[in-house]
């Protein structure tokens, strides 16, 4: 390693496998911004469930080992690149996907996929954007195509995506049910838009949500959890209505059948197959909500960097996520 070179704490991953890879050390160098591309300063690092499927070795896009996991953070600008205008030294921002991790005290990320934090939030905040926030905006307002008057339930509406979720279905004019497993997590729904929130514990919990809805059904479902509710999720959909899958864990068994009286649809949504054009766009759509007021991300548990293992240990484990997991530098 040349002397003089800066150091850094980081998490490192050097083989697949559970949350025990996940290996905290103090002597990483600090990354150099090269050609549009910035060094931030990280405060905040958002925790997402992707991050543990990437870990595992499981996810379908599988970064070169050795890494340092994260893509969502917020902080100030270090250091930037040739020929990046847009920002300077100092700078609050927050990113939707760094090149050297985010797990770390320093993480360079591209300027396009970079954007000025406002005043209004903190960095833990900032850290909670970038997966929740243009994941929730891409599913309903891309791929669903939901209007206002349209109604939309979140399910699995606590966490993360579905807190964001909540927040933008309400601005955006739609009526929001979402659920969630435990009491606070229903309070914290109610509190960040939802009109009415149901507990995916309870067994007749399908049943209350018919009754709610009455016989239209439900135009949009934003899924999280795939595997064990696709299948009930088509018969409470309207005719025309469509099943947006953000998030499943395995496979599940269906009929076929339930999506042609009704002509429904599932849609599956990836963030990362949003184009530049469409991140700017949802970009500039949620700074405007920043601004406005109506996009304020909860913040759920924090941990800090050397307790990584823990919190991926506790986003696929936990009884029922009320907001954001963050890992703060």
């Amino acid at each position: 390693m040349a002397t003089g070179q800066k150091l850094m704490r980081a998490i490192r991953v050097f083989e697949f496998g559970g949350p025990e890879v996940l290996k905290f050390q103090s002597d990483i160098a600090v990354p150099i911004p090269k050609d549009h591309q910035v060094l931030i300063k990280v405060h905040a690092c958002g925790v997402n469930p992707v991050d543990t499927y990437i870990r595992s070795g499981s996810y379908s896009r599988k970064p070169l080992l050795p890494y340092t996991p994260g893509s969502d953070v917020a902080g100030v600008i270090e250091a930037v690149g040739e020929n990046v205008s847009a920002f300077k030294k100092g700078d609050r921002v927050f990113t939707t996907g760094t090149i050297s991790g985010g797990y770390a005290e320093f993480a360079v990320a591209a300027d396009d996929t970079v954007y000025t934090l406002p005043e209004k939030l903190d960095f833990r905040q900032g850290a909670a954007l970038g997966v929740p926030y243009f994941t929730a905006y891409r599913a309903l307002l891309h791929s669903a195509h939901a209007k206002a008057g349209e109604s939309v339930l979140v399910h699995g509406a606590s966490g993360g995506v579905g807190l964001a979720a909540c927040q933008i279905a309400r601005a955006y004019g739609l009526k929001v049910l979402g659920t969630a497993g435990t009491e606070e997590g229903k309070n914290i729904v109610l509190q960040n838009g939802a009109h009415e929130v149901f507990n995916h514990r309870e067994v007749n919990y399908i049943d209350k949500i018919k009754k709610s809805v009455g016989e239209k059904g439900i135009n949009i479902i934003l899924e999280m959890l795939a595997n064990v509710n696709l299948s009930s999720d088509l018969n409470l959909l309207s005719y025309g209505g469509r099943v947006i899958v953000v998030g499943s864990r395995g496979p599940i068994e269906i009929n076929p059948r339930d999506t042609m009286a009704k002509e429904s649809s599932i849609i599956g949504v990836a963030m990362y197959s949003s184009t530049q054009e469409e991140f700017r766009q949802f970009a500039a759509a949620l700074q405007a909500g920043m601004e406005v007021g109506w996009l304020k991300p909860v913040i759920g548990s924090q941990y800090p960097l050397e307790k990584a293992v823990q919190a991926h240990e506790n986003i696929i484990h936990s009884s029922g996520a009320t907001g954001k997991m963050i890992l703060v530098m």
